[in-house]
């Protein structure tokens, strides 16, 4: 499968149009047309529905845009990584992860090494502890940012010296907010949104499953998020109490109110980058800053 047929169809599937994705494109649209048939004949599967001015795409159409698009920007880090090569430490370094504590740490190490090494470009990637890790396994991360509990046997890891703690976001006139605290009892039949953390990869345990109880699937589950502040919006409007970590940025405001869990939870955070990854200078420099600050230290 050549790249050049990959970049064709991610046109289309963004146009929606042949007519338009060849004028983006630069090439005429029985050309295009020609090269989307070759690639479903090599694919063996349909990949576009072609109707009158109009192209949708199918359930295996939408599962290679997703693949083509993390292939292209594999592509694209790899050659900044190419072009990065040389004397001065610069390019790209890539770090994704959740709304944690954590975040702080690293943002100090970045802020130190800008200083240093100001040809660096730093991209942030905010995603919950599944999504940074696939995002980590496909190349597309340098580094991820997990929250605990997570299994990390895969990767290389510096545990960082910070921990969260767990607690619900609820509307100020709950009744639940004239507490000093929350117990589990308080919530078993409340409506809660959840972390998608909490219910798919199975890599990425269960904070709450200890603190809950035995009956954790019976919890009544009305919304899951990757992040808080759009699910901050959700509890504003009365759908329900979030199950998330305290945040230093008053994501609360005047109509919210945050209540830490009894007994306490905390979650400690760690930093991991694949095994055996061959880093870009740029990454390197910030792995060696990483050791330096963090390496032991808890």
């Amino acid at each position: 499968m050549e790249l050049r047929l990959l970049r064709y169809f991610l046109a289309v599937a963004r146009e929606n149009s042949f007519t338009r994705a060849a004028h983006y494109l630069h090439v005429t649209q029985p050309t295009l047309s020609r090269q989307m048939m070759d690639l479903e004949e090599e694919l063996g599967q349909k990949l576009l529905n072609r109707e009158t001015h109009h192209i949708t795409l199918t359930p295996e159409g939408m599962l290679l845009r997703r693949r083509a698009e993390e292939i292209m920007a594999l592509v694209q880090k790899t050659e900044a990584e190419f072009n990065a090569i040389g004397e001065n430490v610069s390019g790209d370094v890539y770090i994704g992860g959740g709304e944690s504590k954590a975040m702080d740490l690293v943002a100090d190490a970045i802020s130190e090494l800008h200083e240093d090494y100001p040809g660096i470009c730093w991209h942030l990637y905010t995603g919950v502890a599944g999504d940074v890790m696939e995002r980590l396994d496909n190349g597309l991360l340098d580094f991820g940012v997990l929250l605990q509990p997570v299994d990390i046997a895969s990767y290389d890891s510096i545990a960082l010296p910070v921990k969260d703690a767990w607690g619900v976001l609820m509307r100020r006139d709950n009744p639940l907010a004239e507490k000093e605290s929350v117990t589990p009892e308080d919530l078993w039949k409340l409506p809660l949104i959840c972390s998608r953390r909490d219910l798919r990869n199975k890599a990425v345990r269960n904070p709450y499953a200890e603190w809950f109880g035995d009956d954790l699937d019976k919890l009544n589950i009305a919304a899951v998020h990757n992040l808080i502040y759009n699910a901050s919006l959700l509890v504003e409007r009365g759908l329900g109490c979030a199950l998330t970590l305290e945040h230093r940025n008053n994501i609360a405001g005047d109509k919210l109110c945050f209540r830490p869990l009894n007994p306490m939870l905390e979650s400690g955070s760690c930093i991991v980058w694949k095994k055996y990854q061959v880093f870009s200078k740029a990454a390197e420099v910030f792995r060696e800053r990483l050791v330096e600050k963090f390496a032991g230290v808890l």
